[in-house]
């Protein structure tokens, strides 16, 4: 008997989510794990139960952008320590999901080292961030959109020329550097054809309105794994966010995790 599969409303799918509780000095936080960006997803829960994060500092915050924790070298760490380096043995794949997922305000993200030695943008396999952001005007998003369209228009352009790559390098190998040239060529003219014909970046009404209302980070957009959201305790967000802290932006006073746990909505 042929079965039909039944859709599933964006009700039922977060029903079916992991939900973390995240219990800190300065109060209680819970994220969603979007089933989305599965590694991350999972990678986070395995984190989670082994008690990973018990302990660890928000070691880096920034009033107004974000709230960063993670950094297995925070734990019992001297004032003077600068943190921010430590991470598991591993990196995650990279799971950008935009547009559907950004940074509006209470995303969890993951931290990642730089497009410069990290150009695929792997995330951090422990460290990750709470947006807090800031509310924004149609001016400034205007603005941003055309930042995220460059951003999207490189990694077309990239996926392309990243195509015949492979080919290219047998082709040197070979000494036959004239047609490896005319490759190159052609591919460079085919990435430059996609990205012109590629629609300009624009942000839904329901993320303008968000970013305007409640705010966010979005000049992170397209560029950082989004794998979660805040669904309760934005007070403590707001609370650790307005700490005081030292000019590497570690809070002058620890702002600690308590225990993570998963629970039930």
């Amino acid at each position: 008997m042929l079965m039909m599969a039944i859709p599933v409303s964006a009700k039922e799918e977060k029903e079916k989510s992991i939900f973390v509780k995240i219990e800190t000095n300065y109060g209680t936080m819970k994220v969603r794990l979007y089933n989305e960006t599965p590694m991350h997803r999972d990678n986070f829960v395995k984190l989670v139960k082994e008690n990973f994060y018990e302990g660890l500092l928000f070691h880096r915050v920034i009033k107004d952008f974000m709230v960063q924790c993670g950094d297995p070298e925070s734990r019992n760490a001297a004032p003077d320590k600068h943190l921010g380096a430590g991470g598991t043995d591993y990196t995650l794949d990279a799971e950008i999901k935009f547009p559907f997922l950004y940074h509006k305000r209470g995303a969890l993200a993951a931290a990642r080292k730089g497009d410069f030695v990290n150009p695929e943008k792997k995330s951090s396999g422990c460290q990750f961030y709470i947006v807090q952001g800031k509310c924004l005007t149609d001016s400034e998003l205007d603005m941003f959109e055309q930042n995220v369209d460059q951003v999207l228009q490189q990694q077309v352009f990239n996926a392309v020329m990243q195509e015949s790559e492979d080919s290219l390098k047998v082709l040197k190998q070979d000494g036959r550097m004239e047609e490896a040239e005319v490759l190159r060529r052609e591919t460079y003219l085919k990435a430059q054809k996609m990205v012109a014909e590629k629609n300009p970046f624009k942000y839904s009404d329901e993320q303008r309105r968000y970013y305007k209302t409640f705010g966010g980070t979005p000049h992170l957009d397209a560029q950082y794994t989004v794998f979660g959201e805040l669904v309760d305790g934005f007070n403590v967000l707001d609370e650790i966010a307005k700490v005081e802290t030292n000019s590497a932006d570690r809070p002058k006073e620890d702002v600690l995790v308590l225990k993570m746990k998963i629970v039930k909505k």
